[in-house]
């Protein structure tokens, strides 16, 4: 699953550098919350994307390494065991995010290019909108994900609450998980009836909240947690 990730990753590289002769000269490459072209740029420098989604996937490759030589190293089987089963949820994430991005790239360059050919001053699709319907998929995928992770301090509901015991950290993350998949589904369906820029306010509404509430009810599931152990 690490090979797909990264030959998933590198596919964007790959077509860009390909189609990259097709594109004009000068392309939009910015654009105001309003969807107008607010600068052009070099067609080389939708390069840039496909490099960012490399690096990024590196940093996984990483995180991945990094789980799998704790399963090796642990002291237990339960340790072990868990530490094999977040490396793999971290593989699933890191193909979901090169799948997401690579979705987002390929549609700026479609955008980029009907925009320079018919020299458009207005985006053809809106970006902001895309992003967030793929970002609430995303939100699905780690909802549906992050009750399956075992306690780690890199996924997860992670409060001093959460992390109390085994079960104070089950029980707070699917609840966090069950928050995350609403929040993505709002996501999406506010990505479809509204614009960009209130898509993407509503976006960062729907996080916030998800981090409030489930931090709130880590605390409740705490307090019960201590005094079913008096």
């Amino acid at each position: 699953m690490n090979k797909h990730m990264w030959f998933i990753s590198l596919i964007p590289l790959a077509v860009t550098a390909l189609v990259m002769q097709l594109l004009p000269e000068k392309i939009p490459m910015h654009y105001d919350l309003e969807g107008n072209i607010d600068r052009w740029g070099s067609r080389t420098e939708k390069l840039i994307f496909p490099v960012v989604i490399l690096l990024i996937t590196l940093f996984w490759t990483l995180l991945i390494r990094w789980f799998e030589k704790r399963s090796v190293n642990a002291a237990t089987d339960k340790e072990k065991t868990e530490a094999a089963l977040n490396g793999r949820i971290f593989i699933i994430i890191g193909i979901c995010q090169a799948v997401m991005f690579s979705v987002m790239h390929f549609f700026s360059m479609y955008s980029s290019y009907v925009e320079a050919v018919k020299g458009m001053d207005k985006a053809k699709i809106n970006i902001s909108n895309v992003s967030c319907v793929l970002l609430g998929i995303m939100f699905i995928v780690l909802g549906n994900f992050i009750p399956k992770a075992k306690k780690n301090g890199l996924l997860g509901i992670r409060t001093g609450w959460s992390m109390y015991n085994d079960n104070t950290w089950r029980k707070s993350n699917f609840f966090g998980g069950v928050t995350m998949v609403i929040a993505g589904i709002l996501t999406i369906i506010t990505s479809v009836v509204a614009d960009g820029g209130l898509s993407t306010i509503l976006l960062l509404v729907y996080i916030v909240s998800v981090a409030i509430i489930s931090t709130v009810y880590s605390k409740k599931v705490y307090d019960r947690e201590k005094e079913s152990l008096k």
